[in-house]
């Protein structure tokens, strides 16, 4: 990663953060504000009617245009320009796309970008490609099918059996199939291209790992949690742990991948054995779970692509954390 006169520490700066209307933005943020670092946070988002702009100092809705467009990418070069802007933190999976397939549009500009390899986040754009490449690297993949049907998905994988869509991220239309009759109703209404994975572990023993990786194929040292999903596929319920297995292989996976910046793995545990379910070369839901048990990876994202050092391995917490619902009124 090239570092071009690295801001000084202490200096006020203008950070934007994507995607405020939805969990990860709002979590980037909060990250922010525990780490004391003297901050403008620049919220963007689709929806200007959302809870976003009031977790902001100011606020900036996308225009309704296509993001493939000189339109859009217009207004964010002027956003940058106009509001000096230091550091974009990127929250949601399409807004990491489009800056990383647009980088040389933003090269000459003075704002940083926290973007992982390119490589890296492409590869982890499509499940079954990504299922081939642990393969072929002679790393644990889940036993898949692709475009198969339901005798040979059973004869093949046993069961039971998930339905995951090609592309996206989290537990989105991922569906669990018990019988023909789940394999015949999620296939219609599954709207993408879906694989067919054997069911690997169970529900206790699924974890999600962040390490801050350097690029170079070394990384910090990781955070583990075990967890529990929402209905909405993010992590509802997260707790500390010190599992050497998972350690051992997040720094492999570091080492042949060569993240950078904020990465987060997601594993099932079946036996001894941890299957990577997918890499987040990204900022993910959990981003303030672990910003509160001292793994800030919104600061550690602002030492590395703004002042230029690698931030150093931080104490990590004990304990157990919760995610629940409350109101904010604005009257």
């Amino acid at each position: 990663m090239t570092m071009v006169e690295p801001k000084e520490p202490g200096d006020r700066i203008t950070i934007v953060v994507t995607a405020v209307g939805a969990l990860i933005g709002q979590g980037i943020i909060r990250s922010l504000r525990l780490s004391g670092i003297a901050v403008r946070v620049l919220g963007v988002d689709r929806d200007p009617n959302g809870i976003g702009p009031y977790w902001c100092d100011a606020f900036f809705a996308k225009p309704v245009v296509d993001e493939n467009s000189e339109a859009y990418l217009g207004f964010w070069q002027s956003l940058l320009v106009d509001e000096a802007v230091d550091l974009v933190l990127p929250g949601l999976e399409l807004d990491v796309l489009f800056f990383s397939r647009n980088r040389a549009a933003f090269a000459d500009l003075k704002t940083r970008i926290v973007l992982n390899d390119p490589k890296v986040i492409e590869l982890a754009q499509d499940k079954w490609d990504f299922g081939l490449e642990l393969e072929r690297l002679g790393l644990p993949a889940i036993p898949a099918r692709l475009g198969a049907g339901w005798a040979e998905c059973v004869r093949g994988l046993g069961l039971p059996l998930l339905l995951k869509p090609r592309q996206g991220n989290g537990s989105r239309g991922i569906a669990v199939l018990r019988d023909e009759d789940d394999f015949n109703y999620w296939s219609r209404r599954s709207r993408d291209e879906f694989l067919i994975q054997k069911f690997v572990g169970s529900d206790e023993q699924e974890f999600t790992v962040g390490a801050f990786g350097f690029g170079d194929g070394t990384a910090l040292p990781p955070i583990i949690f075990r967890r529990k999903l929402s209905v909405a596929g993010n992590t509802q319920y997260a707790e500390v742990v010190d599992h050497p297995v998972l350690a051992e292989a997040v720094t492999r996976l570091a080492a042949i991948f060569k993240p950078v910046g904020p990465t987060n793995y997601q594993f099932r545990m079946d036996g001894e054995t941890p299957y990577l379910l997918e890499i987040n070369p990204r900022f993910s839901s959990s981003t303030s779970l672990r910003a509160a048990f001292g793994y800030n990876e919104a600061a550690m994202s602002v030492e590395y692509y703004l002042h230029g050092k690698r931030p150093p391995a931080p104490d990590i917490l004990s304990g157990r954390g919760w995610r629940y619902y409350e109101d904010y009124v604005v009257t």
